[in-house]
């Protein structure tokens, strides 16, 4: 068994109740607020050279699997992508992603897949909500929930382990931010000891579990790179640096985030059940002269880097293409990230990111299939000339 294309839409909805419905970097507070710097930052550089050989700006391409894994977009672009990421959905026994294949063998394949086409394989694992979006924090002191998670991080790890060979994983998208704001500093109650023996010492609350996945990672697959996930509409900039820090987070090796977890277009549109009930102003002002921008976006996640000192990895960018008509319609909703990004690489560069790895939120995006051709030749032209990371 393969799996599917894995939608994020009840994440939608409570980040917008969050938000008030509004766009997530007005739910983030001041870009000027005092955010607490990190003791030392690590080099983007550093990461890169690590799982690539090289210090360029990394550009990958995820979400995208079909029947046959050879024949995934990531490898269909021409050159060869630095990344290539898939979702890790649900528990073991509970038709989650262990119970794919047998073993949890479906790891093995992807990873198996991105060797052979000289590609670094990343792992988003997305378990915390596998008894809902709304029980990701009540959960936390839930055995039946818990045993057969850490069950499942282990074994990802221990397969990543197995290859020998450089990979990723990003740690629970979004679920950071509910934690965050369950508890801002990191006490919140969360079942470790008698459940994982490797974590018996460590807290039973977040800095334990954060403290425990980054263990068994360094423990099963000393090759493979951690991210945790930050999320714009967690709490103020500051707050969320402090939160990363006080569970240890910034012992990982990356900070994930995104700009938005579908085309702009089909926000606006508002025609297609994935796109209903956020404020249509997501489409970013390529100009940065009115507000919401990409100076806005990327100003933040400068402030995470610099506040928790690791590198920034744009994630599942939307790959929409560029248009001066709202909306669009299903496959073809416009967006204007590929484009700006790929034309202001050194903006990125400058803000601490390692690299962009694009790919659809949910079903009827627009995909390296439906869009013209813009992310192949995107690709082609970079990769003729790659940027330096410092």
């Amino acid at each position: 068994m393969t799996t599917k294309l894995v939608p994020r839409s009840s994440v939608t909805g409570a980040s917008i109740a969050v938000c008030a419905a509004t766009l997530l970097f007005s739910c983030r507070g001041s870009t000027d607020e005092a955010v607490p710097r990190a003791a030392q930052i690590q080099p983007a550089s550093a990461l890169a050279v690590r799982l690539r050989g090289n210090n360029h700006f990394l550009v990958g391409l995820g979400n995208d699997l079909e029947a046959d894994h050879d024949k995934d977009g990531a490898f269909r672009m021409g050159p060869t992508l630095d990344v290539h990421y898939a979702y890790l959905t649900g528990l073991p026994g509970g038709g989650g992603w262990p119970d794919w294949n047998p073993n949890g063998s479906f790891v093995d394949m992807l990873v198996a897949s991105a060797n052979a086409h000289g590609t670094t394989p990343m792992f988003t694992l997305y378990a915390m909500p596998a008894w809902g979006e709304d029980k990701v924090v009540a959960v936390l002191t839930h055995e039946d929930f818990m045993r057969p998670y850490w069950a499942g991080a282990k074994m990802l790890f221990q397969h990543l382990g197995a290859s020998d060979k450089p990979s990723m994983v990003h740690l629970e998208p979004d679920f950071w931010a509910y934690a965050q704001q369950a508890s801002k500093d990191g006490r919140h109650p969360v079942r470790i000891k008698g459940l994982v023996p490797e974590c018996g010492d460590l807290t039973d609350d977040l800095r334990g579990m954060a403290g425990c996945l980054l263990r068994l990672a360094h423990t099963y697959a000393p090759h493979t790179a951690v991210g945790f996930h930050a999320s714009q509409w967690s709490g103020t900039t500051a707050d969320t640096v402090r939160f990363f820090r006080a569970i240890g987070a910034d012992k990982a090796d990356f900070i994930a985030t995104d700009m938005l977890d579908r085309d702009a277009g089909c926000w606006e549109a508002q025609t297609d059940p994935q796109c209903h009930g956020r404020d249509r102003n997501v489409y970013l002002d390529e100009t940065n002269t009115k507000s919401p921008n990409f100076h806005e976006v990327i100003g933040w996640a400068k402030q995470i880097h610099d506040g928790v000192g690791l590198p920034i990895l744009w994630w599942q960018v939307p790959l929409g293409v560029p248009s001066t008509m709202p909306g669009g319609t299903s496959g073809h909703y416009r967006d204007n990230r590929v484009h700006y990004m790929f034309n202001h690489l050194s903006e990125l560069v400058d803000a601490g990111s390692v690299g962009m790895v694009f790919g659809t939120g949910a079903e009827h995006q627009t995909t390296v299939d439906t869009d013209g051709g813009q992310f192949k030749a995107a690709v082609t032209k970079y990769f003729a000339s790659p940027v330096p990371l410092p």
